[in-house]
């Protein structure tokens, strides 16, 4: 930083002197140039000569005076600079001395900021303990107000009022609780009413064991009592009027029938029977389209069951038996053994013997449209049922998510303080699954039974087809020996067209 400021300092002084120095000589020469006319005419070769000496005295001079300034000028600067530099340092000094106290000051400030921060936080938690104490002590008075006040007992209203009177509500609410405390814990027999099995209300005394069960006693019915809301009282279902006789006579029954309840403001309501319609109406319409379904189901089943029976023989004891009567000559009797059997491998073992006399491909081709022509009553609504055990389940999810959504609906209505109205979409949901794998398991089950049942028909119908075949063209059956009759192609062609 020095080194610029002398830089800076030459720049300003160097043209200061060179204008100086032009001036001296031109107040040289025009010294030189006065003083000439003076002088006697001289010769040229001797003014040549002067003038030479004489512009050589004036540079030496003019050189000397300037190199006397410079070391004026030179000797001024590093004044300046000495005096600039120990401004500069003084001012540095002054400055650091400034940071240092502007440091220390901010640093105390930071801790004090610290130190006060802390005092905050710390008042701020005092003060929400003191607002959490306080509200929960005000929760305390309300719950304790509302207990006793189911019980008719209320605290004053000069009381209730009255400010920093902590103590004395402390006091007032702990007697009376030890009070009631006392009289719940007892026996007490009391004049009042309640209600009959039938609705109707009667007079009579209300027996209290304690603040969990009571026993009511009438001229028109007695026995255990269950809350009806509002503080009334209501005969339970299995009523145990000889335990309510024997407790007006101070007596102990040998076995004490009675209803625990936990508040005498809560409606205690007997739960309905469980019916299947009504577990069907809990899943709502989509329940009853899985139940329609399901019926349809079975009844496909007993359908397509029925329709295999009639369908299915003792495949191998049928075709030995038109073997043998083939063996012996009788083409006749085994048609009509053929034409005996309702089955449908009867009737592919008949269509096998009106065209014995043909090639083997011919026969084959006859053996397998027989078997396909027989084929659509096995099949026959196996498809369906399966279908139905395919949908079921996924009828059963689509209740789900329409249950879940109504429940949904309910609590951004209703909220979930009520759980009842919740138990709407959530019957809905799961009953719809329930029903949907009832229907589906056993439909699946059974569709793949008789499936494979029909697959097996149809497998023996071929085998016992191709074994006809077989032995007849292998030459364990003489063909000349058997009443065969010419078919005749053309017709044959025209009475399957």
């Amino acid at each position: 930083m020095k080194i610029k400021l002398l830089i800076l300092t030459l720049s300003m002084i160097l043209p200061h002197l060179v204008f100086a120095q032009d001036r001296k000589g031109a107040e040289a020469t025009e010294n030189v140039s006065v003083s000439a006319p003076e002088r006697k005419p001289e010769s040229a070769p001797a003014k040549k000569t002067n003038s030479i000496k004489q512009d050589t005295v004036n540079l030496e001079t003019a050189y000397k005076r300037e190199y006397a300034f410079l070391e004026a000028q030179k000797r001024e600067l590093a004044e300046r600079l000495r005096n600039y530099q120990a401004s500069a340092n003084r001012e540095e000094q002054a400055l650091s001395g400034k940071v240092n106290a502007l440091e220390r000051s901010s640093v105390e400030r930071s801790a004090r900021i610290d130190q006060l921060s802390a005092q905050l936080s710390e008042s701020e938690h005092k003060e929400a303990a003191v607002i959490e104490r306080s509200d929960a002590l005000e929760t305390t008075y309300l719950q304790a107000e509302g207990t006793l006040k189911n019980h008719g007992i209320e605290m004053p209203e000069a009381m209730k009022e009255a400010k920093d009177n902590d103590p004395v509500k402390v006091d007032f609410l702990f007697k009376q609780a030890l009070s009631l405390l006392r009289n719940l814990g007892a026996i007490q027999t009391k004049p009042g009413h309640f209600f009959l099995a039938n609705g109707k209300q009667v007079e009579g005394s209300l027996i209290h064991l304690g603040n969990i069960a009571a026993y009511g006693i009438s001229d028109g019915g007695s026995g255990s009592l269950v809350p009806a809301g509002g503080g009334d009282f209501k005969v339970w279902k299995n009523a145990g009027a000889e335990n309510a006789t024997v407790l007006s006579n101070n007596e102990q029954p040998d076995v004490l029938q009675l209803y625990l309840f936990e508040s005498r403001t809560s409606s205690i309501d007997e739960s309905p029977e469980k019916t299947l319609i009504g577990i069907i109406d809990s899943g709502g319409p989509i329940g009853w389209i899985i139940v329609i379904l399901g019926g349809l189901a079975v009844l496909l089943v007993l359908i397509r069951a029925h329709l295999l029976r009639t369908n299915s023989a003792n495949t191998q004891q049928l075709t030995e038996q038109i073997l043998g009567e083939l063996a012996s000559g009788d083409l006749d009797v085994a048609k009509k053994s053929c034409e005996d059997n309702s089955s449908a491998i009867g009737r592919v073992l008949h269509y096998t013997l009106r065209h014995l006399k043909d090639d083997r491909d011919h026969m084959e081709g006859i053996v397998y449209e027989a078997i396909l022509q027989e084929s659509n009553p096995l099949d026959r609504f196996g498809t369906a049922i399966l279908v139905i055990a395919s949908v079921a389940p996924l009828l059963g999810l689509l209740g789900t998510v329409t249950g879940m959504i109504e429940t949904f609906d309910m609590i951004t209505e209703f909220g979930t303080g009520d759980p009842k109205l919740l138990s709407d979409g959530i019957s809905i949901a799961l009953v719809t699954t329930q029903l949907g794998l009832i229907v589906a398991i056993p439909a699946l089950m059974l569709g793949s039974l008789l499936s494979s049942w029909a697959k097996n028909i149809k497998r023996d119908m071929e085998h016992s087809a191709l074994k006809i075949i077989n032995v007849f063209l292998g030459g364990g059956l003489d063909i000349d020996e058997l009443n065969v009759p010419t078919v005749d192609e053309a017709a044959l062609a025209l009475g399957n067209a």
